[in-house]
């Protein structure tokens, strides 16, 4: 089998899923770029009021819905509950806004099966300077936190773009309802041993880009997380 039949076999026991609110500028392009790498699209919906759905489905990908917005982590939780239903042997998540690249995807992947890991986390740091400063100095304190917690280096721990293989998505309890869901499963993740591995990854800013992130509402929702995880851990 050549390398590049061993990276589609690989590539089709993966779903990528993309939770998605009010992405209509962006979703179909991405979801278009996704199907070219031959894998399977699930966009979760999460209570768009734009042409969102429509317009993920027109590019062939599985919508599910959500019929208002329930945040991040619930759209997510969706998703991982039809993959596991479906028997994937894992997910690619990806965020709606054209931040990740679809072509990055077998990178993530052939790393992954190479040093056998739970858990393949984008990494953007090599790139922090194009990311806006608030945004950067938050994720810099969050991944340190988190990184000192679990006793391993962990230098992007908000990137949304990430691969969990199966296993850990049976294995963990996720409760998380927004943007704290990436920390969640890292955090519970390494509680229960799972290897996780970081690979650079190419981060692409639109000027137009309009983040649907609250930095002090999330940062606070983060350190209830980390402090939930520190106090069971503790016990």
């Amino acid at each position: 089998m050549s390398k590049e039949e061993t990276a589609s076999k690989f590539q089709s026991r993966y779903c990528v899923v993309v939770p998605a609110f009010e992405a209509a500028a962006t979703i179909g392009d991405l979801v278009k770029r996704i199907r070219q790498q031959g894998l399977t699209v699930l966009v979760v919906d999460d209570g768009s009021k734009d042409r969102t759905a429509s317009i993920a489905s027109e590019q062939g990908a599985l919508v599910l819905s959500h019929l208002k917005n329930r945040g991040k982590g619930n759209a997510l939780r969706t998703a991982f509950n039809y993959a596991l239903r479906a028997q994937f042997d894992g997910v690619i998540t990806m965020d709606s806004d054209g931040q990740h690249l679809p072509e990055e995807i077998p990178k993530l992947i052939q790393s992954g099966e190479r040093q056998h890991a739970a858990i393949v986390l984008g990494n953007r740091m090599d790139q922090a300077q194009a990311m806006p400063s608030l945004r950067r100095q938050t994720n810099q304190l969050m991944s340190a936190l988190i990184s000192r917690v679990i006793r391993q280096k962990v230098p992007d721990s908000q990137c949304g773009f990430r691969i969990i293989r199966k296993e850990v998505l049976a294995a963990l309890t996720l409760r998380a309802e927004r943007f704290e869901i990436e920390s969640e499963v890292v955090l519970a993740a390494a509680k229960q041993k799972w290897k996780i591995i970081s690979v650079p990854v190419t981060t692409v800013y639109r000027p137009d880009e309009r983040s649907h992130i609250r930095p002090l509402r999330d940062t606070a929702r983060f350190m209830g997380i980390l402090f939930k995880h520190t106090f069971q851990s503790a016990g």
